[in-house]
């Protein structure tokens, strides 16, 4: 059985497991935010706190901190210059809560910063959006066309190139993924230097802190793994019904 064949075969059960895999991986994120909201901050530091001392310290100073709805919405929007933390960050001194704030501080560095891999992931926001939404529909409604040209008719050249348009449409989704994976893992690294560099978090507390960005980082891991076969599936229906 050859490559293709495989994915369209077991393409089905290999997203089932993909779709338990990123369930269980959400859940430990979820879970380890939890666990280290409740352990407080030896220096009663809030995320909010922990935030304003950060930018700061790193001279970026055109970023304002606000207040937002919700819990894990935590974000930083380059294009309004905000660093936007949760109810559970924002006003809590927990070592959950630094963590956050300083991971969210470490893209407001990297946009001030000039880093790459922010700026190309920043360039490909509106391909990704409408890739994403659009490309797996387009793809499938071009395989399907091609099937149906291919029985009645001896050209099937537009369902195949409506098929690799949509294919190239999500093909962008997928390169934002990948992308992404950089971005937040070097942002999680930044945050992790300055909490133990500047002494915002204890010996002890940085464990917990590590652990929070590490189960979050899995969560892109898993994202960028679904969209990847999500594509080859695409691909595997196309080459079937072509």
């Amino acid at each position: 059985m050859g490559f293709w064949d495989f994915i369209y075969s077991f393409g089905i059960i290999l997203s089932l497991i993909m779709m338990v895999v990123s369930l269980i991986i959400s859940a430990r994120c979820k879970s380890a935010f939890k666990k280290y909201s409740k352990v407080a901050t030896s220096n009663g530091m809030t995320g909010a706190m922990a935030a304003q001392y950060i930018l700061q310290a790193y001279g970026v100073t055109d970023v304002s901190i606000q207040h937002i709805s919700g819990d894990l919405t935590d974000n930083y929007s380059p294009k309004d210059k905000t660093l936007n933390l949760s109810d559970s960050v924002y006003n809590t001194a927990s070592v959950a809560a630094v963590g956050v704030a300083a991971h969210e501080c470490g893209h407001a560095i990297q946009h001030n910063v000039g880093f790459m891999p922010n700026k190309i992931r920043s360039l490909l926001v509106p391909f990704a959006n409408i890739g994403s939404r659009l490309g797996p529909y387009v793809a499938i409604i071009g395989a399907a066309m091609m099937g149906y040209l291919n029985s009645n008719y001896s050209d099937n050249a537009l369902g195949s190139t409506i098929f690799w348009v949509g294919i190239l449409m999500f093909t962008f989704a997928v390169l934002f993924y990948l992308v992404t994976l950089p971005v937040e893992l070097d942002a999680s690294r930044r945050a992790l230097k300055i909490l133990e560099g500047n002494g915002l978090l204890q010996a002890q507390e940085m464990k917990g802190a590590r652990s929070v960005l590490s189960a979050a980082a899995m969560t892109y891991v898993a994202a960028a793994a679904s969209a990847i076969l999500t594509l080859l599936r695409l691909i595997s229906y196309g080459k079937r019904r072509n």
